[in-house]
């Protein structure tokens, strides 16, 4: 949610005004909310209709949305920057050595075979690699601004994510520590953000 608040949210707007890089954040709320509550829950073991008495694996049901918001995440990370080039390629290597490990970690847990949350996470992280290849051959045609409105809809899908996480951990133990560590993450966000231009 910080990184969202505080990072993509002001370069939306920097580029596209604040009324569009809002809207178009707003749009990345709805659309996963939608998705969430029509099409597959976001968070497949926190759906109503899920038992946990018959889960084979700790995280049953996590797999799909995890892989499938690595794959986005990593799509989005091979997005080029026309500024910052090779320090972003640096930063983006460098962080997906313990997001990877994360990662592995999670889909294990969510997977019955080793080598199935393996080739799962090898996937997820090689989206990068197409990331990269499909803004170079779309860029032309969505010119900067769709590039900057499809990363802000991606922010969106991250403040939903957030307040997901927070609202069931809300419910599960109260206020302090659903915010607390929400809030740690933000102001950590914030104070990144006054370093890091």
């Amino acid at each position: 949610m910080g990184v969202a608040l505080f990072w993509l949210l002001p370069e939306m707007q920097g580029f596209l005004g604040w009324p569009a890089a809002i809207s178009w954040v707003g749009a990345g709320v709805v659309a996963l909310a939608v998705i969430d509550r029509y099409v597959y829950p976001v968070c497949p073991a926190c759906a109503p209709a899920h038992d946990h008495a018959h889960c084979e694996t700790r995280l049953h049901g996590f797999a799909l949305p995890l892989l499938a918001a690595a794959a986005l995440h990593s799509a989005l990370a091979g997005r080029d920057h026309p500024v910052l080039g090779p320090a972003l390629l640096l930063g983006i290597a460098a962080h997906k050595v313990p997001e990877g490990l994360a990662l592995g970690v999670i889909a294990r847990a969510s997977l019955a075979a080793r080598w199935s949350a393996l080739g799962w996470c090898v996937t997820a992280q090689a989206a990068t690699l197409a990331g990269a290849v499909m803004e170079l051959a779309f860029s032309p045609y969505l010119g900067t601004r769709g590039l900057y409105a499809l990363l802000a809809l991606a922010g969106g899908s991250f403040l939903y994510l957030g307040w997901h996480a927070i609202h069931g951990e809300l419910r599960r133990s109260g206020p302090a520590p659903a915010f607390l560590p929400a809030l740690t993450g933000m102001a950590g966000s914030t104070v990144l953000r006054l370093f890091v231009r």
